[in-house]
């Protein structure tokens, strides 16, 4: 598969079959996290990978649209500093290191969404985590159920057409 092909194929994965990550497969996508770029190499998240069934039910509840995570085989909850001087471009490294960590999954077999954390204390009472580190995102990681996600090709059309998002040269130059 290409870098192209995972692209143009990968979609959120909210249906998981009950079967456990091999070690291997977990150590890969964590491994694609831990070497996504970064300002500065900063490396600015810390991750806690939750495979334990009442732990991801648990954090399951803490978002509009976490509830995969109770059915996955592996959660991975995202942790970047609170320090608010640098708040904007660790979120986006993060976001850089998850889709890494999406890719890498897809490439693999392995289906995965993301989900916004809205009750972040709640995530924090659940895992210990100290009060200089926060969480705003959330990974779910899991074999796809093939009875919600048939094996297809990507859909086309739900995309917004190219020239209505791209401009060049400023806002109003178009090709």
């Amino acid at each position: 598969m290409t870098v192209w092909d995972a692209i143009r194929n990968k979609h959120a994965v909210r249906k998981f079959l009950d079967k456990p990550l091999t070690p291997e497969d977990m150590h890969h996508i964590l491994e694609a996290g831990r070497r996504a770029p970064s300002g500065f190499n900063s490396q600015p998240w810390r991750f806690i990978v939750i495979t334990e069934r009442d732990k991801l039910e648990k954090l399951s509840k803490i978002g509009r649209s976490t509830g995969h995570f109770a059915g996955a085989a592996m959660g991975i909850v995202f942790l970047t500093p609170t320090k608010e001087d640098v708040y904007w471009s660790d979120q986006f490294d993060s976001g850089q290191c998850a889709a890494y960590m999406q890719l890498a999954a897809h490439e693999i077999g392995i289906g995965s969404c993301p989900a916004t954390v809205y009750h972040a204390d709640v995530a924090r009472e659940i895992l210990g985590f100290p009060a200089e580190w926060d969480v705003k995102v959330i990974l779910s990681f899991g074999y796809p159920d093939p009875d919600h996600h048939p094996d297809r090709p990507p859909k086309q059309g739900q995309r917004k057409p190219f020239d209505e998002i791209i401009h060049w040269n400023g806002w109003e130059d178009k090709p």
